[in-house]
């Protein structure tokens, strides 16, 4: 009877220590960025664990404190965290700034560009192809309500671009061949080469899923906005739960040629649990 007992308390135990550990993994950090015009509050994805921390880490340093919102495009988003932003002088081009570290990647097709959405800015593809995030830099974006038929538009603009880039990779690959054979005057070989790597571009095009807007994303897109043109480009690592009032009077700010406002909006960020 005494050792029946001892293994179900042991079971017991073991169980309540799973569920106890279990539940910190499971929560999800929320933050909050104080602005002159107000507070905005977001829930960090567990999903993208990598800019969670970072993020939890430099909002507990300090480090964004006083810093600027640099970039602000009405219907497009607002951007923060250059280091260089602290205490810049007035009209000083600001957006180059970082820790000394970029974040690989966390690109998830669940987290979309939908209005409110906390995620990495990032140098361009030519310099950047792997995406990796910058280490303090990150965007909130606003964006604009879309009709059904603007969003028809964009998977054949994306997915037109999609080939266009295949396209090129295919004949980059084999320029220096087709300039042998044009520099020889073979024209009937060029031809012939030049149709071969257009069905391979084709194949490959093939083989790689379309730029396609699901229903959900779709449902949100035209009743609470976003840019759906950035889904999948960038890391969307958390979404904002309150302040979407503070959102629209920072990105309805006066700003100049390079967007950065004409009066400094600085920000402070800490987490709230």
């Amino acid at each position: 009877m005494t050792k029946a007992y001892s293994i179900i308390l042991l079971l017991c135990l073991l169980v309540h220590s799973s569920c106890s550990s279990n539940k910190p993994a499971n929560k999800a950090t929320t933050v909050e960025i104080d602005t002159d015009y107000g507070k905005m509050t977001f829930r960090l994805y567990n999903e993208t664990p990598q800019h969670r921390d970072n993020f939890i880490k430099l909002a507990q340093d300090g480090f964004y404190d006083g810093l600027l919102f640099h970039r602000v495009i009405n219907e497009f988003m607002i951007q923060g965290g250059d280091p260089k932003s602290k205490d810049a002088a007035p009209g000083q081009r600001l957006g180059n700034g970082d820790p000394g570290y970029t974040i690989p990647a966390e690109i998830k097709p669940d987290f979309f560009h939908k209005k409110g959405a906390l995620a990495a800015a990032r140098q361009g593809d030519a310099q950047n192809p792997e995406k990796r995030s910058s280490g303090s830099q990150f965007y909130i974006v606003q964006g604009e309500l879309l009709t059904p038929g603007a969003l028809d538009s964009l998977e054949m603009q994306m997915n037109s671009k999609r080939a266009s880039q295949i396209n090129q990779q295919i004949f980059r690959q084999h320029q220096a061949e087709l300039n042998k054979l044009m520099k020889e005057g073979l024209q009937d070989s060029l031809n012939i080469r030049l149709a071969e790597l257009k069905e391979l571009a084709n194949e490959q095009l093939a083989k790689t899923e379309p730029y396609q807007i699901s229903e959900e994303k779709r449902a949100i897109y035209t009743t609470q906005g976003g840019y759906p043109s950035l889904d999948g480009a960038y890391t969307v690592f958390g979404e904002m739960i309150d302040g979407f009032e503070v959102l629209d009077k920072i990105a309805a700010v006066k700003t100049d040629r390079f967007n950065r406002p004409e009066q400094d909006l600085k920000m402070t960020v800490k987490i709230l649990k």
